[in-house]
């Protein structure tokens, strides 16, 4: 096959010339006009379709293409006029089963048309630029049917009509709407959107805008959410069921125009069922529906939010500022906690937990807790009245729950170095009183901190844990080395405490009773034997002790109690009665401690194992203190605890606040040196800026106190000013 050679065919013209009957074209067009019109009078049965397809097919072939098409154009033009005429005969709702009749009709007879003349559409039609026969047919209904004058205006009111009783709640022919909207959609884009879809949003504004406004005159805004939802769910339905598809978004945002947009501030803002009377009672589908309608317009959740963030500042302005809130700590903090669970729970039901509005509750938060100073104490107190006590019998889970929600507040803080200070006296006051809950829960919190704010944050409070474990080995260490060398007398627990760890305040050691005073010395020359370069301060306001006691009639109990009070009790071994002068003499324990240690142990009742004269609340300096040799318990523990006030005095506030500002100095200037190092050159407002910067996860530095840090050390020579300008530092290397 390969092998031969190839052969090229050519067609070549007819020799003889082909002569063509003058009367051929028009015998043939009254052929084909024939077989249109019995087509169109449904009797296409008795018509061969194969010898019209050739008829056709030979006229265009005889280039008669073109009066086969004009003819096509006049006879179908002829018959949707008469067609017109009969829909237009109809009478109510007649009128558009009548259309929807022919409309079918015509498209069956249209198909067939097509089939016959299918040689022209795909040979004439393309070379002479016409319109094919299909698109042709839907033109001409257009122009003949749709757009009659006595048709187009009915028949758009018709419709209207029909969705309006619908919107009333009539049920109406949803198919023979369905037919005749597609039929507008059919004869093209345009022709739905003029002759349709155009008025019907017009028409349906107007109708909206008078519902929302009946609406708003008699419900509530819970009721006329729900209206507005149903209308538009209603709408989105219609669209699916015989509306275009691309119309949904054009009538929803007339809904949402109409029925939420215009009345956004009203309803929002509407008396006793608004915004905040919805948040206030915890109407979760009521704000549900509130947000999802407010995000499909413009501007909708901002309004939302801003009107939340206003409400929660508002309440909690309240709650941080009112006098009698404050009054107990762990209840002050316990509703901070309330409320943010109350909020939390709100945006992550009715709000899809959308995170603008989570990112508006932390800023409220943080504005209001920070408006209260002692924040950063009360929320350390909270922790310590859980940790002693509060969490006892809770699952490890239940736990973790309460420290994060401990922590979520603690991110709030701008202070969270005054925190810190206060933290770590509470820890200390837990962990030497051995009065904590779980090891593993105060661990797990100093964790936390630690993932927060970083390793410099908690090192003192690790130390504080690594201490304690240190002294349980030291005093195995101790007493095994004196097995034989103390007796009964007293035993005696010493921890020892890293300086710089403990939050201890330097206070003069009072006179220990002698039985223990040989003990104490004992252990003094055992450590400094053990560890070299040490030196050892008692630290005797921060100890206890167990003391049995025997009253009268032989009663016995064990009482524990403070070393300052215990002092004071050993005292009363020798006599009965003693002075205020002479015990303060005796025991050399600080006024104010020694006063609140008596308060104690002489008027609290049930605990009073002495007595005073003259019997008053308050320690006087003339006082007597006597044994109170009837006292009685029904407890054979009795625990006496120091009558000490949950929150700082003021005294002790100022205290802590002024080491605070000393502890903020050399951070401040630490921060001011690493920024000139790196920049080199810097003016003032811009160190400012840096240094707040860099040191707010700790606090919020006072612009005044970093300008005397600058002087400091601008005098240290670390930075110097420029010489043309001011304001302008540069760093000295």
């Amino acid at each position: 096959m390969s092998n031969q050679k190839k052969r090229n065919f050519q067609i070549e013209a007819f020799k003889h010339r082909v002569v063509v009957d003058p009367k051929y074209a028009d015998k043939t067009w009254k052929i084909l006009e024939h077989a249109i019109h019995e087509i169109y009078n449904h009797n296409a049965s008795g018509l061969s379709f194969e010898e019209l397809y050739r008829n056709a097919y030979n006229m265009v072939l005889h280039k008669f293409g073109e009066k086969l098409y004009s003819g096509l154009v006049t006879t179908m033009t002829a018959h949707l006029k008469e067609l017109s005429k009969s829909i237009e005969a109809a009478q109510g709702g007649s009128f558009l089963e009548r259309l929807n009749r022919k409309w079918a009709d015509h498209n069956k007879a249209l198909q067939m048309i097509r089939d016959i003349l299918m040689y022209m559409d795909r040979t004439f039609v393309p070379n002479t630029h016409k319109t094919p026969v299909h698109d042709l047919g839907l033109n001409l209904w257009r122009d003949n049917v749709i757009h009659s004058v006595n048709i187009q205006t009915r028949l758009l009111n018709m419709l209207l009509d029909l969705i309006h009783r619908e919107r009333s709640g009539e049920v109406i022919n949803r198919g023979l709407m369905r037919n005749i909207i597609k039929m507008l959609m059919d004869l093209g884009p345009s022709v739905y959107q003029e002759d349709f879809e155009k008025p019907f949003l017009e028409v349906s504004a107007d109708f909206y805008r008078a519902e929302s406004q009946q609406f708003i005159e008699c419900c509530d805004c819970g009721d006329y959410l729900k209206k507005a939802e149903r209308r538009l769910n209603e709408e989105i339905e219609r669209v699916s069921h015989y509306l275009d598809a691309k119309s949904e978004s054009k009538i929803t945002s007339v809904v949402e125009r109409e029925m939420i947009a215009n009345h956004m501030q009203m309803l929002v803002h509407m008396e006793n069922s608004g915004l905040v009377n919805m948040l206030l009672d915890d109407k979760y589908e009521d704000l549900g529906r509130m947000y999802n309608l407010y995000r499909r317009v413009s501007n909708g959740l901002s309004t939302l939010r801003d009107v939340m963030t206003s409400h929660i500042r508002d309440t909690g302005k309240l709650l941080v500022t009112d006098p009698e809130r404050i009054k107990d700590p762990v209840e002050f903090v316990q509703r901070l906690l309330d409320v943010k669970d109350k909020y939390d729970k709100i945006i992550n039901l009715a709000f899809n937990n959308d995170k603008t509005f989570q990112n508006a509750l932390n800023s409220s938060f943080e504005y209001f807790m920070n408006l209260n100073a002692r924040s950063p104490e009360f929320i350390s107190l909270f922790v310590d009245d859980k940790l002693r006590k509060g969490l006892k019998g809770f699952s490890e889970e239940d736990v973790e729950i309460v420290l994060d929600k401990v922590m979520m507040l603690f991110r709030y803080l701008q202070e969270k170095d005054v925190f810190e200070k206060y933290y770590k006296q509470h820890l200390a006051k837990r962990l030497l009183s051995g009065k904590t809950v779980s090891d593993d829960a105060e661990k797990s919190l100093v964790v936390k901190l630690k993932t927060e704010c970083g390793y410099q944050f908690t090192s003192k409070l690790e130390g504080m844990f690594s201490d304690m474990k240190t002294s349980v080995d030291t005093m195995q260490g101790f007493y095994a080395s004196q097995s034989g060398d103390i007796g009964d007398g007293p035993t005696l627990t010493v921890q020892v405490l890293t300086t710089g760890h403990w939050p201890t305040q330097s206070s003069p050691p009072c006179n220990l009773p002698s039985e223990l005073l040989t003990l104490c010395e004992k252990f003094r020359s055992y450590y400094l034997g053990t560890h070299t370069g040490r030196r050892l301060s008692w630290q005797t306001n921060m100890g206890t002790a167990d003391i049995k006691a025997t009253f009268g009639k032989g009663q016995k109990h064990e009482l524990n109690v403070s070393t300052y009070q215990m002092c004071v009790i050993m005292l009363f071994n020798n006599t009965d009665r003693l002075t205020y002068k002479e015990i303060e003499q005796a025991t050399e324990i600080p006024a104010v401690d020694l006063k609140r240690c008596l308060q104690s142990l002489a008027c609290v009742k049930g605990k009073n194992i002495l007595r005073k004269e003259p019997m008053s609340k308050d320690i006087g300096e003339n006082d007597v203190i006597l044994f109170n040799d009837k006292f009685a318990s029904k407890f054979y523990k009795v625990k006496i605890g120091t009558v000490v006030a949950q929150k700082e005095s003021e005294p002790e506030k100022q205290e802590t606040r002024q080491r605070v500002e000393e502890d903020r100095k050399p951070q401040i200037e630490a921060a001011i040196v690493r920024i000139m190092k790196s920049r080199k050159v810097l003016d003032h407002n811009n160190i400012i800026t840096e240094v707040t910067k860099q040191l707010q996860s700790r606090f919020l530095p006072n612009p005044v106190e970093i300008k005397k840090r600058i002087e400091s050390l601008i005098e240290r020579e670390f930075l110097e000013r420029d010489n043309a300008d001011r304001k302008l530092y540069r760093y000295l290397a």
